[in-house]
């Protein structure tokens, strides 16, 4: 049976991979070197070749990337590497635990060293080469120091109290996990941006003006009570532009990056806030949460079902069953789920992105929504023509000229 599913899980990872290409490549063959009269008046002759040679540049180093991991996981996978490994970290830790922890923390720091050098290729070769990068090497080493610390110390802590709940009660533990993620998710939809975002970012209020009174008011006229409205420092490490909502009831809070201060004028700033607060009036984020926590649910349960199976452990070359073992073993198997389920979400999400839009422009002049609109996606070189499969399969919100069109259906 371990041989079995052994070679499930390679065909799983081979076929994850070829697709992966398969769409890159239609994506990549989607864009033609002349600009399309769909796109003219968006981007100007020069801006549009920018695009391409960004696009080419980012596609060349996201294959290597992907080609890299991929070959690393099939080499590991096929020389026994997770089964020697987890002996390794049983002969040293003996706490099942402990044991847990160390064997998925140590796994995902090597996976965070081996995708580091192509994160430095991407932000100094590729980023800087186009003008998006404003990130220093000092800031760069910083943050990667930072994330893989949060990384041990959250991970570790969730890993540490899942495999401990398993200890105490076997495959029942599925529900106890549950809640201890759900109310974990809480409280850093809660706390995120006052915890969390400090590490890596600054944050100031937005300074009273014409400005500030205005989103104020858009806010209160459409019944939603919003207190802090800060900017971040987020040219500190690019030129791309953002605003998103974060936490939950009194602790909603509206970041916008200065960056999108400096690009957009105030209708257009306003328009995209109305596109922001249109998510919450619609109850997308709550949505959103519940679907996620349910997700996680299936998972656990669906894991819980299958924990105590030692061939999961053996098929990875394992000497005996083990909890990290088993979970590993289940996240491959689960993957052709989790692909299926990401295709589903990321259409619900572009369902919502078009809702927040309609919601937007049917309370402002939708065109303040369509000009920022334009100005974020030439600002970022946003590929404005995706193949309609790869739009499908990754992108959670819809193409831009798909956007705009809808936004002026509604004017209609």
């Amino acid at each position: 049976m371990e041989v079995t599913l052994y070679w499930i899980i390679l065909v799983f990872l081979v076929v994850e991979f070829a697709l992966e290409r398969w769409l890159e490549g239609l994506n990549r063959r989607a864009m033609s070197p002349r600009l399309p009269d769909a796109l003219r008046g968006i981007y100007d002759e020069a801006e549009y070749a920018r695009f391409l040679a960004y696009k080419r540049d980012g596609g060349r180093l996201d294959a290597w990337s992907s080609g890299v991991t991929f070959a690393v996981t099939l080499v590991f996978l096929a020389a026994g590497g997770f089964g020697w490994f987890d002996g390794v970290v049983g002969a040293a830790v003996t706490h099942p635990v402990w044991r847990a922890v160390v064997f998925v923390v140590a796994l995902a720091v090597v996976s965070t060293l081996v995708e580091l050098p192509f994160d430095y290729l991407a932000t100094f070769r590729v980023e800087e080469r186009h003008g998006f990068n404003r990130s220093t090497r000092a800031t760069f080493w910083a943050d990667a120091v930072k994330g893989l610390l949060l990384t041990v110390v959250l991970g570790g802590a969730l890993m540490a109290v899942v495999t401990w709940i398993y200890t105490l009660v076997g495959p029942s533990f599925w529900w106890m996990a549950w809640v201890v993620l759900t109310v974990f998710g809480l409280l850093m939809s809660m706390f995120y941006s006052n915890l969390i975002v400090p590490l890596f970012n600054k944050q100031r209020p937005l300074p009273e003006g014409t400005l500030r009174r205005r989103l104020e008011d858009f806010a209160r006229g459409v019944g939603f009570r919003v207190r802090d409205i800060y900017v971040i420092d987020g040219s500190r490490r690019s030129t791309k532009a953002n605003a998103y909502f974060t936490g939950l009831g009194p602790r909603k809070r509206v970041v916008l990056y200065d960056t999108l201060l400096d690009e957009l004028t105030e209708d257009e700033v306003v328009a995209v806030l109305a596109h922001e607060i249109g998510h919450y009036r619609l109850h997308h984020a709550v949505k959103g949460m519940v679907v996620s926590f349910l997700h996680a649910g299936l998972m656990l349960w669906l894991f819980s079902l299958c924990v105590g199976r030692p061939e999961l452990s053996l098929a990875l070359g394992g000497r005996e069953a083990t909890f990290e073992l088993g979970m590993m073993a289940f996240m491959l198997l689960y993957g052709p789920v989790e692909a299926v389920l990401g295709v589903a979400m990321n259409a619900w999400s572009r369902r919502h992105e078009l809702e927040a839009d309609a919601f937007a422009a049917a309370r402002l002049d939708g065109e303040w929504l369509v000009s920022g609109l334009k100005k974020l996606a030439v600002k970022s070189l946003s590929n404005l023509t995706p193949h309609p499969w790869y739009e499908f399969v990754n992108y959670s919100h819809p193409s831009l000229l798909r956007r705009v069109e809808a936004i002026r259906n509604i004017k209609k």
